[in-house]
């Protein structure tokens, strides 16, 4: 039986939650879709304040992956492999400086946003055992924006891309799939849904960060039911903010 988690919700609707004032963002454009192969080629990690303005440094990373880019990927976020094998750090280094800031941001109770967070920490799993470093097993308090939007407006049609979601809340976001851009945007959809529907969700970042796995779960059993009428053999791959089994 699940254990029901119970949530004060006494914050009024357009008042921005105390988690969303202060928040991480951090955005992955890779090689492809392939959570255990893709590899990194540009990382952002940033901090944005109540106003979705950047405090302080953003922190941005263009990385030599060691093998192609794919004309798929590249035709998306821009970097070839020629750009990346001229220009790019040593990924190791990249993926460690991201573990770093990351973990720094977690351990001071600050969440991290990431739009459809299972493909960015699953990629960073598995790209810090590639290259012999310790992963964040258990990272978190993680906002998703792509988990919580379905979760309070369940029934809206149309794809939940970042760039229709980032429209949809009236967030400009220019330079989609760039790195730096997308991690920003995504801050300010979460703030934009947490300012919306702030009298649907958690008031803290643990209790958000605790109800996530669960709305995730249902959104990929919904697919799933909904992809079997197509192709009975699907199934969802589960798990919220990493997707390892």
């Amino acid at each position: 039986m699940n254990e029901q988690i119970a949530f004060n919700f006494d914050e009024t609707p357009n008042q921005l939650p105390d988690w969303a004032k202060r928040l991480a963002v951090f955005d992955l454009e890779t090689t492809g879709l392939v959570l255990e192969d893709a590899r990194i080629v540009t990382a952002c990690v940033a901090e944005i304040d109540e106003n979705g303005e950047v405090v302080g440094q953003s922190f941005e990373w263009l990385a030599n992956p060691g093998i192609e880019i794919p004309t798929q990927a590249s035709d998306v976020h821009g970097v070839t492999t020629e750009i990346a094998t001229r220009d790019g750090l040593d990924p190791a280094l990249v993926v460690a400086e991201l573990l770093e800031k990351l973990s720094g941001y977690f351990d001071r109770g600050i969440p991290v946003v990431a739009y459809n967070a299972p493909y960015d920490f699953t990629i960073l799993h598995h790209e810090a055992i590639r290259h012999g470093l310790s992963p964040i097993d258990s990272p978190g308090p993680i906002v998703d924006p792509l988990v919580i939007d379905k979760f309070v407006d369940q029934f809206r049609r149309g794809k939940r891309t970042l760039t229709i979601t980032a429209e949809h809340y009236g967030v400009v976001l220019d330079d989609a799939h760039n790195a730096t851009a997308d991690a920003i945007a995504a801050g300010r959809v979460a703030q934009a849904v947490a300012r919306k529907f702030s009298d649907k969700l958690p008031r803290s970042a643990a209790e958000l960060h605790a109800a996530q796995p669960d709305w995730s779960k249902a959104q990929d059993l919904s697919f799933e039911k909904f992809m079997r009428d197509r192709n009975p053999d699907f199934s969802a791959r589960l798990g919220w903010p990493l997707k390892l089994a």
